[in-house]
């Protein structure tokens, strides 16, 4: 009976794997020219390369669930060393490279290699690039749904031109929407129309090119929530808007009053001076201090608050320790003018690279 029992799990799981294995395409050199119309995910891979052999039972379950939710994406992998020169085309560097291909266009995936994360980025991306919000009831289901939105409020106009390139070049990272003043909630203060307003952290922020400057390096910089919990591939996004990055560096697992404290005050810091300091500075927290020792090629205690500039390899740390806001306020501004002493990283440690084979 045990025999008959496990030979009958064996086959279950199986018929899974073979199931799955049905909803991801192996592609040759004729995908470029012969599926072009169509969406497709792909997964680069190596054959040798150990990361991609650990993505595979993922890109099985991203082909399953898309497949069964009746999405018009297709997915599949292709052996970029067996086809080099398509995967040339396609800007292939390294394995595994995932990308979104919709028509002539290629859209790189550079987030957590999970399953959720990158069927929403494929879901995103592979649909309109600007959506329409038609209705109050449909802007509360959409910020309810998503972190960060981006809204173009008016008719037509050159502002609203602009604000499609931009979600052209950035739909890979968050949504963009279009609607008029009566789809927004009573409660949102239009100084103008047209405008452009971000939606995030329980409030919303209004584009002003005055003051912010270019539109799409303004939603490169708003595109985040105001406070992070940071890993390596956030990171190495962050490194895309020029800011800095303050970090509380402490232990999850083992948390303590120092390391609460710090949290606290960098949050207190995201959220209270906003309008001081989001320009220039992303703040959040990361757990440990294995990722930080290994961008600084250094050692960094925990708990502790560090400072990245993610545009060379300087790293700002405290002199002494930060008790108060005060404390903490005084350091962030003598690392923004430039008076705060720097550390040099001895080493890159670049978070695509970390979870890539070269």
């Amino acid at each position: 009976m045990a025999k008959e029992k496990a030979a009958l799990t064996c086959a279950v799981v199986l018929f899974n794997i073979a199931a799955s294995l049905a909803y991801v395409e192996d592609l040759d050199d004729k995908f470029k020219d012969g599926r072009m119309n169509d969406a497709w995910l792909v997964k680069f891979y190596a054959p040798w390369c150990g990361y991609c052999k650990k993505l595979e039972p993922v890109w099985h379950d991203i082909g399953a669930e898309l497949k069964s939710s009746g999405s018009v994406i297709n997915v599949g992998r292709m052996d970029a060393t067996a086809y080099s020169s398509v995967a040339s085309e396609f800007g292939v560097r390294g394995y595994p490279t995932i990308k979104l291909i919709k028509g002539d266009l290629a859209y790189n995936y550079r987030g957590p290699r999970t399953k959720d994360d990158i069927i929403e980025f494929a879901n995103r991306v592979a649909g309109p690039v600007v959506r329409p919000l038609p209705s109050q009831q449909m802007f509360e289901h959409v910020v309810t749904h998503h972190s960060v939105v981006f809204v173009y409020i008016g008719g037509e106009s050159p502002l609203k031109e602009k604000y499609i390139e931009v979600a052209s070049e950035l739909i890979v990272y968050t949504y963009f929407f279009l609607a008029s003043e009566d789809a927004l909630p009573k409660t949102v203060t239009l100084h103008e129309i047209p405008t452009v307003a971000v939606f995030k952290d329980g409030s919303y922020f209004l584009y002003d090119e005055y003051r912010d400057g270019d539109l799409s390096t303004w939603v490169n910089r708003e595109r985040f929530l105001g406070y992070l919990n940071i890993d390596g591939f956030i990171l190495y996004e962050l490194g895309e808007t020029g800011k800095l990055v303050a970090i509380s560096v402490v232990d999850e697992k083992n948390p303590t009053e120092e390391g609460s404290r710090y949290k606290t005050l960098i949050h207190r810091l995201a959220t209270e001076y906003r309008d001081h300091y989001s320009r220039d500075f992303q703040f959040g927290h990361m757990d440990g201090n294995a990722y930080i020792n290994s961008l600084i090629m250094g050692e960094v205690a925990v708990p502790s608050i560090i400072v990245l500039n993610t545009s060379n390899d300087q790293y700002f740390l405290p002199e002494e320790p930060v008790e108060t806001m005060e404390q903490l306020l005084l350091f962030i501004s003598d690392v923004l003018d430039g008076s705060a002493k720097a550390g040099a990283r001895r080493g890159q440690h670049s978070p695509a690279r970390q979870e890539d084979c070269v």
